[in-house]
């Protein structure tokens, strides 16, 4: 049976859930940031510069929420460093400079100091490409940020950690084991776990890095899965190399080429009518 849980109020906003639990439990944790309320995210003219090279050229995008928006485009062309250029983790890229605007509702990303980095953050989680379990229980690797922005108290935490691994499809797996160590998982497991702990903080918006890359299929399926499922509270930004992937999952397309935006729009209408050159040859094999 299902019941509705409120999620917790981590950016001071509850968001209600239908998820299959035995019984009712009232899911209230406190928050230590306000939400932001607008929370669109957009580039205008963003341009990095990595040493000498021109990585990105004057990008102009759009991410629409509530959808799962992949970006695709042959090896090279800049996918990675604009995913993460949208929650400044591109900064750590040594020579790295950066122009133009990335906007989190009105907030430029680019422009924000470190004392607003970490409410920014929060709001734009990260799935990277190999799964990445922190050294730790399993646990305690989904109490983890919690504990970092805030969220006191173990029954506060054990229903922030069940309801996590019960979103990602984890918990039957592992609740005999929660406080195992996390890397003796699986790598599709230890995949969903990193899910789990993005999940946690209560993000706005997901970034997913070739998140399924490292996967075998049957995992590789789980976690597409749980992205279709994931975006109706969660707005989704996917980079993958995999064309067919994009084509299963995708409801907004970006398609780049040498560091610029060439094609982006519905994902139907970029595979079946696209616009542009470019963009036919890709889609048809004839750039890779």
């Amino acid at each position: 049976m299902s019941f509705s849980i409120a999620l917790p109020q981590v950016f001071g906003a509850s968001i209600s859930h239908r998820i299959p639990w035995s019984v009712h439990v009232p899911f209230v944790v406190d928050h230590k940031f306000p939400r932001l309320k607008d929370t669109h995210l957009a580039t205008r003219n963003l341009n990095i510069h990595i040493g000498k090279s021109h990585i990105l050229k004057n990008v102009n995008v759009e991410i629409p929420k509530h959808k799962i928006t992949c970006i695709i485009g042959p090896s090279g062309c800049g996918k990675t460093t604009l995913l993460r250029t949208f929650n400044r983790l591109v900064d750590s890229i040594e020579g790295v400079k950066i122009d133009g605007e990335v906007n989190l509702g009105k907030q430029d990303i680019i422009a924000a100091g470190p004392s607003q980095m970490t409410e920014l953050r929060r709001n734009i989680g990260l799935v990277p490409q190999r799964p990445c379990p922190l050294p730790m229980s399993i646990y305690d690797n989904i109490a983890y940020g919690c504990r970092i922005h805030g969220v006191r108290g173990k029954r506060k935490l054990d229903l922030v950690v069940q309801h996590y691994l019960e979103a990602v499809g984890l918990w039957d797996e592992v609740k005999d084991r929660l406080h195992s160590p996390a890397n003796k998982l699986s790598g599709g497991q230890q995949q969903r776990l990193c899910l789990a702990r993005s999940l946690a903080v209560e993000p706005s918006y997901l970034l997913a890095d070739e998140s399924t890359s490292a996967l075998d299929p049957i995992s590789s399926k789980t976690v597409e899965d749980l992205f279709v499922k994931l975006k109706r509270d969660y707005s989704i930004v996917m980079v993958t190399h995999t064309l067919r992937q994009a084509q299963r999952i995708a409801d907004h397309v970006i398609f780049m080429y040498l560091g610029e935006v060439i094609e982006q729009g519905n994902a139907k209408e970029v595979f079946n009518n696209p616009k542009h050159e470019l963009t036919r040859n890709y889609l048809s094999g004839g750039i890779s």
